[in-house]
């Protein structure tokens, strides 16, 4: 399993009164390691730091993330200068929580997908070489059957400095996030975030539908996660799977049509 994630239900908490931040905040992430695990391990213990430390935090929140994910790439690639036995690369997915301002950074193929009443809003893309050849191709790279120099299937992660020319100063692979910004509603119920395995069995309105009804019986974001890995399974997914469901209300999600209920009408001329 080289799949990491992190849940933080209360930063503050966690963070300690040292934190500027005055508003509910969470943090989430999931991160889809490969070539081994040390990568996830690493940016899971260290993105966090990055993110709450640097200068723009917590006034410019889409910068502080930006940063935080290269300073992040970039003492993994000390680490591994010091420790070649670390060599290995993750694609990630964070979400940020501060009040009703809710930010999804991401590089890689994993996904987080919001349900707004019932319906499927996908918050990040899927960063694949073939969505991103102009850039690829601009920095000398190449694509060989959607795989980045025929060897990644993804065209942003942190680490892989051990594969010759993909990572470095004017190469290919960039462990740059797509940052989105959004603000909560009363609408909004819950979010799935999970790796790209997930996604492989699910489509957007299939996982937020799924998921929808088994929190509609139990309201339980951990079994709900749970259940989503076990149904994935049953459709043979090959990758290994990492999902993370969460709740932003506290009730289950409200049925969006009244259950309709037969009556039987009886007429008798007698």
């Amino acid at each position: 399993m080289e799949d990491e994630h992190v849940l933080i239900d209360d930063l503050g908490e966690y963070l300690g009164p040292q934190t500027l931040l005055t508003t509910p905040r969470s943090y989430y992430g999931v991160f889809d390691g490969h070539d081994g695990k040390n990568a996830a391990q690493f940016v899971k213990e260290k993105l966090l730091k990055y993110i709450v430390t640097d200068v723009a935090f917590p006034i410019a929140i889409e910068e502080a993330v930006q940063h935080a994910f290269l300073e992040t790439d970039a003492a993994f690639a000390e680490a591994c200068s010091a420790n070649k036995s670390l060599s290995s690369g993750t694609t990630a997915i964070t979400v940020l929580i501060l009040g009703r301002e809710i930010f999804v950074a991401n590089a890689g193929d994993c996904r987080a997908v919001l349900c707004r009443k019932g319906k499927a809003i996908e918050m990040s893309r899927d960063h694949k070489p073939n969505v991103e050849r102009s850039r690829i191709e601009a920095l000398g790279g190449f694509i060989d059957d959607g795989y980045l120099n025929g060897y990644l299937s993804v065209a942003r992660a942190l680490g892989n400095f051990h594969i010759e020319g993909l990572k470095g100063h004017n190469c290919p692979l960039s462990a740059e996030p797509e940052v989105r910004r959004a603000v909560l509603t009363e609408d909004d119920e819950f979010m799935i975030i999970g790796c790209d395995g997930f996604w492989d069995v699910f489509s957007n309105e299939n996982a937020v539908a799924f998921a929808r009804r088994k929190l509609q019986q139990h309201n339980d974001p951990e079994q709900c996660s749970h259940d989503l890995v076990d149904e994935a399974l049953r459709r043979n997914t090959s990758d290994n799977l990492t999902v993370v469901v969460v709740c932003f209300q506290k009730n289950p999600p409200p049925r969006l049509f009244p259950r309709f209920i037969p009556r039987r009408h009886l007429h008798s001329d007698k």
